[in-house]
């Protein structure tokens, strides 16, 4: 079944018309604008797909905590951002997404730059498409400079219809 592309989609479509570099920065910039916290700490599109989400965060002065490395609040922020707009971009407009459940384990202190990497399955996307409301754990892998997982995440997003 392919389905029906929605507002993420379009838009995304759009900005993949740009160079490579550029379009990174715009894509980055209006996901900013659906959701401007993002914009304020800083995180970065690098990999937009209905199937697979990279997110990055650079370990700089406005995230970090007291031991300079990306604070706690930042790399949950990012795992949950990878993993909401990679189902973003396959919950039809007529669905409203939320956040059920979200579960962070820290593991060790993390070195520099963040990125998280969110994936669907096709049998979670068909669920999207063909249930009225329901939810899904996405997998999300949150790594930092060195390539190791300083965090283990667990995150669930529900889907509901926006009219009652």
């Amino acid at each position: 079944m392919q389905p029906k592309p929605n507002s993420m989609n379009r838009m995304v479509a759009k900005a993949s018309r740009l160079p490579g570099a550029l379009r990174n920065v715009v894509i980055s910039r209006l996901f900013g604008r659906i959701v401007p916290f993002l914009g304020t700490a800083g995180l970065r599109f690098e990999e937009v797909s209905p199937t697979r989400m990279v997110v990055s965060i650079p370990n700089r002065r406005k995230v970090q905590n007291h031991i300079k490395g990306v604070h706690a609040a930042a790399m949950a922020l990012l795992a949950e951002t990878a993993s909401g707009f990679v189902l973003a971009m396959n919950v039809p407009d007529d669905k409203l997404m939320l956040l059920k459940s979200m579960k962070v384990d820290y593991q060790q202190r993390s070195q520099g730059n963040m990125r998280a990497v969110a994936t669907l399955r096709p049998e979670q996307i068909d669920a999207v498409h063909q249930e009225e409301k329901g939810n899904t754990l996405i997998e999300v892998v949150v790594t930092d400079e060195s390539g190791n997982a300083p965090i283990q995440c667990e995150m669930i997003w529900a889907w509901v219809p926006k009219k009652r």
